[in-house]
C-alpha cells in the first residue's frame, strides 16, 4: 500500500504508523463513566469507507487523516488532520 502524503508525495506504507479511527469525538470534561468508556473501548468495524489517522514519522512528520476502503485498501483521500496545520518540515 501507497499513502500520496501531501507534503513529501507518494510514498511506502513503511514511513507511516497507523494511529486509528478518525470519527470518534473525545467527551467533554465532566462527561459521564459510560461516555467515556465508549470513547476509549468501542469501535465500530467498518466494511468499507472509513476516515483514518497516520502519522508520516518517515518522512514530514506530519499528521494525516486519510480515507481508505478497509475492503479493498483503495485511499481516495489524504488531508493534513485537522490542528496539524499545513506547514512542512524541512528536510
Amino acid at each position: 500500500m501507497r499513502i500520496v502524503c501531501p507534503f513529501c508525495g507518494e510514498r511506502e506504507l513503511g514511513e507511516f504508523t497507523y494511529l486509528g479511527d478518525a470519527k470518534p469525538v473525545r467527551p467533554v470534561a465532566g462527561a459521564s463513566e459510560d461516555e467515556v468508556f465508549d470513547y476509549v473501548y468501542l469501535r465500530d468495524n467498518v466494511a468499507g469507507a472509513t476516515s483514518e489517522y497516520w502519522y508520516h514519522g518517515g518522512g514530514c512528520r506530519a499528521w494525516l487523516k486519510v480515507t481508505r476502503n478497509t475492503l479493498t485498501h483503495e485511499i481516495s483521500a489524504v488531508e493534513p488532520a485537522a490542528g496539524a496545520g499545513a506547514r512542512q518540515v524541512a528536510k
